[in-house]
């Protein structure tokens, strides 16, 4: 079983394929894919002769420690999810290091890559696979890059991506100062300016003096201690991200907020190229289906085992992965193929007679 997991010359990439085919077949009957969504996960270690360990921000822990980072593309929708691309993060220091890389087993073709770059080349591959298409939904570790999302534009591809509170924006109806007039000397300005009196602003301080007036209560879907609702605020707005540099300012997008009533300020900001006209509560539910992956993460490590592998290598590494989730998209294609595609709201509640008392109530007792 080790020299399989660690050694055999398989391939984890078509094991995956078959895996998320099984789950996609079964996920038809509760509707399309409905989003791509992209995470990473940290698997805490010790030493540092494991592939890919670091010291560096693991999510498990909720600090710098040292650890494994592996970036994946789930598809979903509100009723199934399945991991469809994984792999492994790999700090710099280990792509500098040749004897490192030579007893970790680490392809010759592998170089440093940022986590949204490892994103963006699953989401290409997945491309060309001609997977179903859907919207990619990230948390801000990627939606705040700049690069990532100007990347899935250029491939027309929208998107619901978090965002830092520190993100600017040009706010509704204010636009950046065109070019500077040119004055018949040297070289005629190209890029759009700013001013002290004309420049863009957080979305934390945006949203905060937005009227109260636009906010709105949202609900997106049932959770297991109710319906889940929160307030929302929508606003159309140009990402200023750097824009003093270019020649034309970024385009149009939603800015979404989150504030929920028992909070001082708002929470949570999302940017989406959804369509303009799509109506409020499906750009909200879109956002939120991120829990998927979520939960996808905690069952692959709670009963699967996908942090429990004790080898080195990076083949190992990613074949062992490949059946943890192979695994796993056994258990959700059954789930997917099981469960009703509607809520089963032509059940009513039996009738009781008059004066019944539950066995074990305290007024039977």
């Amino acid at each position: 079983m080790h020299h399989f997991v660690s050694k055999a010359e398989w391939e984890d990439e078509a094991v995956l394929r078959v895996a998320r085919n099984t789950v996609l077949e079964a996920m038809e009957r509760h509707g399309a894919v409905a989003g791509w969504v992209i995470d990473d996960t940290g698997i805490p270690k010790k030493g540092k002769h494991s592939v890919g360990v670091a010291r560096q921000y693991c999510g498990v822990l909720g600090k710098q420690d040292n650890c494994q980072v592996a970036v994946s593309v789930t598809l979903a929708n509100e009723a199934a999810s399945v991991p469809a691309a994984y792999r492994l993060y790999l700090p710099e220091v280990w792509t500098k290091d040749a004897r490192r890389r030579l007893s970790a087993g680490v392809p010759d073709e592998i170089s440093f890559q940022t986590k949204w770059e490892i994103a963006r080349d699953l989401i290409d591959r997945m491309r060309a696979e001609e997977l179903p298409p859907a919207p990619v939904l990230a948390d801000a570790g990627y939606g705040s890059v700049t690069a990532f999302r100007e990347a899935l534009t250029e491939r027309q591809i929208p998107y619901v991506v978090g965002i830092g509170s520190e993100t600017t924006v040009w706010p509704p109806g204010v636009e950046p100062l065109p070019p500077k007039r040119w004055s018949g000397k040297g070289r005629p300005s190209t890029r759009i300016r700013r001013s002290s009196k004309r420049k863009p602003a957080s979305v934390l301080e945006l949203c905060r003096h937005a009227p109260a007036r636009m906010w709105r209560d949202i609900a997106w879907r049932e959770g297991t201690r109710g319906r889940m609702t929160s307030r929302f605020l929508f606003l159309r707005v140009r990402p200023a991200h750097r824009d003093e540099k270019r020649s034309e300012p970024h385009s149009i997008e939603w800015l979404i907020a989150e504030w929920p009533r028992n909070e001082s300020q708002p929470t949570k900001f999302w940017l989406s190229t959804m369509p303009e006209d799509m109506p409020r509560d499906q750009l909200i539910r879109l956002a939120k289906l991120r829990w998927r992956i979520e939960r996808d993460y905690e069952e692959l490590k709670g009963e699967f085992g996908l942090d429990h592998y004790e080898g080195r290598g990076w083949r190992g590494f990613h074949h062992h992965a490949a059946l943890c989730i192979a695994a796993y998209a056994f258990l959700a294609a059954e789930r997917a193929r099981l469960s009703p595609p509607e809520p089963l709201t032509f059940l009513r509640a039996a009738h009781l007679p008059e004066g019944f008392k539950p066995r074990g109530s305290a007024s039977a007792a």
